[in-house]
C-alpha cells in the first residue's frame, strides 16, 4: 500500500509516527478536513498534471483553485490533468491518497504560494484516510520540492 511507502519514506527522519490514520475518509479536502477538525483551506492537496512528457504534482492550499493563465505561463502549456485511472502508476499513489511523499522517480514537486500564507498544513499519505501536520518549512524538506510556484487563484 502507498501508505506503508510513505510510512518508509518518512522513517529517514523519524517523524513515521506523525502520520494520522482515520477510520473515516479523507479522500477529498472537505471530508479531510472534518477528518482533522480544521478548516478546508489548511488540507494541503496535491494536485497532478501532465507537462508534456512529465508528471507534475502541485500542492496547493485547500481552498485553492489553479488559474488558467497563470498555470500556462509557469509551465508554458494549457493545463491538463492525470485521468484517474493514471495517478496510482504515474505518481505511485491512487486519488484521494496522492502526495508528494514517496512518489515515482521522475514525478516533479511544486508548492504554490497558496500555502505561504499557514504555520502548517495537512497533506495526505498515500492513502485516502491519512494525512500529517507539517509546517511549511517540514512540508518544503520532506516534499523534495523543486520550487514555489504562483499557479492559484
Amino acid at each position: 500500500m502507498a501508505i506503508d511507502k510513505v510510512k518508509k519514506y518518512f522513517q529517514q527522519w523519524g517523524i513515521e509516527d506523525r502520520i494520522q490514520e482515520f477510520d473515516v475518509s479523507s479522500a477529498t479536502v472537505a471530508l479531510a478536513a472534518e477528518a482533522l477538525h480544521c478548516e478546508e483551506c489548511r488540507i494541503a492537496k496535491t494536485l497532478s498534471f501532465h507537462v508534456d512528457e512529465q508528471v507534475v504534482l502541485i500542492v496547493t492550499a485547500g481552498d485553492a483553485r489553479v488559474d488558467n493563465k497563470k498555470y500556462k505561463a509557469c509551465f508554458g502549456k494549457k493545463a491538463k490533468m492525470l485521468a484517474f485511472d493514471e495517478a496510482e502508476p504515474l505518481i505511485g499513489h491512487a486519488v484521494g491518497g496522492v502526495c508528494p511523499f514517496a512518489v515515482n522517480e521522475g514525478v516533479r514537486v511544486y508548492l504554490d504560494e497558496s500555502l505561504k500564507r499557514f504555520e502548517t498544513v495537512f497533506p495526505a499519505c498515500g492513502s485516502s484516510n491519512s494525512a500529517i501536520e507539517l509546517t511549511i518549512p517540514e512540508l518544503e524538506k520532506y516534499s523534495g520540492f523543486e520550487k514555489w510556484v504562483d499557479v492559484c487563484k
